[in-house]
């Protein structure tokens, strides 16, 4: 196998993640951020210069592109077209705005403390330039075992301040890295290689003006994993419920047996969902959720969003059913104010779906097998843009890349995760060939 260009691959890792590109508020302009359009331009800049003459970055922000294949079909069958898909928004939970990546080469193992205390050089910011950041915020080993493996490699974290956008932009460089590797290297037979960068994934809208019938593909695998190794058969079931709490608003100094409080309502009724159970904190594995994340409103009125999550869909009815239960009970408490709750569908179960292309996953497999590694079937407890392609009707399952800590200003990657993600891809496209 032809060596993977590994400083290439890491240059444009840490162009991608200085590109600010923090998904917005769902339900305006799409895509939600104007820094997605300008990494979309960047991508389809560097696929056209790579030689690439199908290249489109259109109006909503994605980017198409096609590696031609290499080899002809040996019978009347036309060869399997494979698809790659990232998304290039990162989580609005924690800003994605002048990232300053933090390289480690020859990780010699230990906690990471970031900023002024990791005492090391962080790469250049688009932005400002370098700069060093006070901060006391440490990955610890205790919290990320992986790191024991990972002595000597190349780390890549950021200064404490911000997130890394590994999330998904070390997808989005793996894909790139992909193309360029086989342009360079025609020998290699592979049919036709769909490429899709996708907007607004963080925020639930990343297909919404996905064409499959322009795709044209047969399979697709996002490229937006943790670690190494690990081929994603299911992620959660999703919906979103959105609670509306309306009080009575007056001036406090005549409240007296007049003013609702929509805040303490809300307050009420957020109490009375499970905390012991049924919470991101206290759950794992196949375990589901219900997780309160936004409040917003004042007096008069206050909006609550809860994420419903679940690996079995029809557990999702269940958990909406709390929330009104709930609901009613706090409304008999405050006799005056009205809860309304509304559930909106987010996603589903992509494994599923995998059961109509079941080469999906053992093509996957096989890539592994060929570079002397053993994949693990792994489950997410989230979701990608591949859930929804999945329940469109495209297989899609999620290979890793390298994500460790995502949404969170402790995290970080390894280079020679994305190297092994490159190299799964240039096999994986062999085996859909037949070679």
């Amino acid at each position: 196998m032809k060596t993977i260009n590994q400083q290439r691959l890491l240059g444009r890792f840490l162009r991608y993640v200085q590109i600010d590109t923090t998904a917005g508020e769902p339900g305006g302009a799409y895509p939600s951020s104007p820094g997605q359009l300008a990494l979309g331009k960047l991508l389809a800049d560097e696929l056209r210069e790579m030689g690439l003459a199908d290249v489109e970055h259109d109006q909503h922000g994605l980017v198409w592109a096609t590696v031609p294949a290499t080899i002809r079909p040996a019978g009347k069958e036309p060869l399997p077209v494979v698809a790659f898909n990232a998304h290039v928004d990162t989580s609005p939970e924690t800003t994605g705005k002048n990232v300053r990546p933090h390289v480690i080469r020859n990780y010699k193992g230990g906690d990471i403390p970031l900023g002024e205390a990791a005492g090391t050089l962080r790469a250049p910011s688009a932005a400002s330039g370098t700069r060093s950041v006070p901060t006391t915020k440490v990955i610890r080993t205790a919290d990320n075992p992986e790191l024991a493996r990972l002595v000597g490699k190349t780390i890549i974290t950021t200064d404490g301040t911000t997130l890394l956008g590994s999330d998904d932009k070390s997808g989005v460089a793996v894909i790139m890295e992909l193309a360029h590797h086989l342009v360079e290297h025609p020998q290699i037979p592979h049919g036709p290689v769909r490429l899709l960068f996708t907007c607004d994934e963080e925020i639930g809208h990343g297909i919404n003006h996905v064409d499959l019938a322009r795709l044209g593909a047969t399979v697709c695998y996002t490229l937006d994993g943790s670690g190494a190794g690990d081929i994603d058969t299911e992620t959660f079931s999703a919906d979103l419920a959105v609670v509306t709490v309306r009080g009575i608003n007056i001036h406090p100094s005549i409240g007296k047996g007049r003013m609702v409080n929509a805040v303490r309502v809300a307050s009420a009724l957020i109490d009375r969902l499970p905390k012991g159970t049924l919470s991101p904190e206290t759950t794992d594995g196949r375990d589901g959720f219900l997780h309160p994340y936004t409040v917003e409103g004042g007096v008069a009125e206050v909006k609550l969003k809860i994420l419903l999550r679940d690996f079995q869909t029809a557990s999702l009815a269940e958990k909406a059913q709390l929330i009104e239960k709930a609901a009613r009970e706090v409304e008999t408490e405050f006799p005056r104010s009205q809860i309304d709750v509304q559930v909106i569908k987010q996603y589903r179960n992509l494994g599923d779906g995998l059961a109509r292309e079941p080469r999906a996953v053992a093509f996957a497999q096989e890539a592994h097998r060929r570079l002397g590694r053993e994949a693990k079937l792994t489950i997410i407890r989230g979701g990608t843009d591949g859930s929804q392609l999945t329940e469109r009707g495209l297989p899609t399952p999620n290979l890793s890349t390298g994500e460790h800590n995502p949404h969170s200003p402790l995290e970080w990657t390894c280079l020679e995760e994305m190297v092994q993600a490159v190299e799964v891809l240039v096999e994986l496209v062999q085996v859909w060939a037949g070679k």
